[in-house]
């Protein structure tokens, strides 16, 4: 069932006189994304020694936060077949972490995938923007709302094996701790450190066009420039509502914002590494995504 959703126009009104200013810790969104397309990570491949190391730091991260889970050590664990390579992976995991809202039990769920394409011969894919971008941006986000509480609860999720289908977004809703209906929104975040032309999508407003006022003007004479479109039916490859972990929601009639870059020279490459990310286009995405997150989740309301 789609979700009918409305603003308010104080928080229109408001927002860009109280809203921005430097939260997120730029030195740790640093070193996050660097440690997790690591070498020591090796392309975080499902099931690799690499993918239990990045388990291991997010989850821990998640504790030192302080967060709660619905899954016992923040792991929810999870079987899919890959037909691709004819093998069933056991116990991979999404990890997830929750912050109660502090006047509504619906759900934001805010997510990016943690899992890479790994190592093939004597090439590792490190998967610095695609997606320890986004995984080190879910910490980041996190983070903030640790010490300032939302209105809605808000459940942050490093998701598993989605270059091999989606498997982590599609066990996440399959098995979903609350009522699917208490989700009011999707926010995924996948490859957002780096972009010549300065500019970052967030997708989905084709589809729920009152989203877009409000991330307008949360985004209007910011850094990067953020760009709607890449959702349009019948656009082919240029639609990306189904590019990434957001689709799952999408298709139970969620409303969702995938924030992304245009693809680049080293997409699914080894050289998709720390050092060609861009440092200050990435932290000033993080914190134009963090306050677009602030604006939806007070101005967002069910009808």
């Amino acid at each position: 069932m789609k979700k009918n959703i409305k603003f308010l126009a104080t928080i229109l009104i408001m927002m860009p006189i109280t809203l921005f200013g430097q939260k997120i810790n730029k030195e740790q969104l640093l070193n996050d994304i660097q440690y997790l397309s690591s070498e020591a990570l090796e392309g975080r491949k499902p099931l690799s020694e690499g993918s239990l190391k990045a388990r291991s730091f997010i989850k821990e991260r998640f504790a030192s936060l302080k967060m709660s889970s619905q899954y016992p050590d923040y792991t929810q664990y999870f079987d899919f077949q890959n037909r691709r390579e004819g093998k069933v992976y056991e116990n991979a995991a999404n990890i997830v972490g929750f912050i109660p809202g502090s006047e509504t039990d619906n759900l934001i769920v805010v997510m990016a995938h943690y899992d890479h394409l790994g190592r093939q011969g004597n090439n590792i894919f490190f998967g610095a923007d695609d997606n320890a971008s986004g995984t080190a941006a879910v910490l980041a986000i996190a983070a903030y709302f640790s010490e300032n509480r939302p209105s809605h609860s808000l459940m942050f999720v490093a998701l598993d094996a989605e270059e091999m289908g989606h498997q982590g977004a599609k066990a996440l809703v399959e098995d979903f701790p609350f009522s699917i209906n208490q989700v009011v929104l999707n926010i995924n975040m996948d490859m957002i450190s780096r972009n010549a032309d300065n500019e970052i999508y967030a997708v989905g407003t084709y589809h729920s066009p009152s989203l877009k006022p409000l991330i307008t003007e949360v985004s209007t004479g910011r850094n990067p420039t953020l760009l709607f479109g890449h959702d349009e039916p019948s656009t082919g490859r240029n639609d990306w509502t189904r590019a990434s972990d957001h689709a799952q929601f999408h298709d139970r009639g969620i409303p969702f914002i995938y924030f992304g870059v245009e693809d680049h020279d080293d997409y699914h490459k080894p050289s998709d590494t720390f050092e060609n990310i861009q440092p200050e286009f990435y932290a000033d995405a993080v914190e134009l995504i963090l306050d677009i997150i602030i604006a939806l989740d007070k101005g967002l309301i069910e009808l």
